[in-house]
């Protein structure tokens, strides 16, 4: 197969419907399949790992291995979301926190958390910084505040 054929069947493979896989035949020509019967239940079809630990808030690296390694289906991510086990529980608790969670408990932008911080933190470390706060959080807060302020303000097109 040439490379435009290539180009093509991988443009073709972008813009399928996420419930459809589609694949490139011996002649270069797409073929679409259905994954699985039940592939438009929304309850039946697995997500990866990373997106499930997003939507729940949680640090993946952190979680148990039979999580990380593992599609999580939509049944089972609102089985955690409503009945969550011990270990997201203590993980929810104690951290080690998501960038997101970590900006909102620090009360900055999620791009200051990227630029000061090279690792996921716990809650202790996050109450430890807020007490004795390194100038660069300090700045950061107060920018955040200022910001949000600014958007606040009657008559500012943001704020609709």
């Amino acid at each position: 197969m040439n490379e435009s054929n290539n180009s093509t069947a991988n443009a073709d493979q972008i813009s399928a419907d996420h419930n459809n896989h589609e694949s490139t035949n011996q002649t270069g020509t797409a073929d679409t399949t259905i994954r699985g019967a039940d592939a438009a239940s929304p309850s039946s079809t697995a997500m990866k790992p990373q997106t499930a630990a997003k939507k729940l808030g949680i640090h993946l690296p952190a979680c148990p291995p039979e999580f990380q390694n593992g599609g999580i289906s939509h049944a089972q991510l609102r089985s955690l979301q409503h009945e969550p086990p011990e270990w997201l529980q203590q993980l929810r608790l104690e951290g080690p926190h998501p960038r997101a969670e970590v900006a909102r408990k620090l009360g900055v932008s999620v791009n200051a958390v990227k630029t000061h911080l090279d690792k996921a933190l716990t809650t202790a470390e996050i109450k430890q910084l807020l007490q004795n706060q390194p100038e660069w959080l300090s700045k950061a807060r107060t920018q955040l505040a200022e910001s949000r302020k600014e958007n606040t303000k009657p008559g500012n097109a943001d704020s609709n």
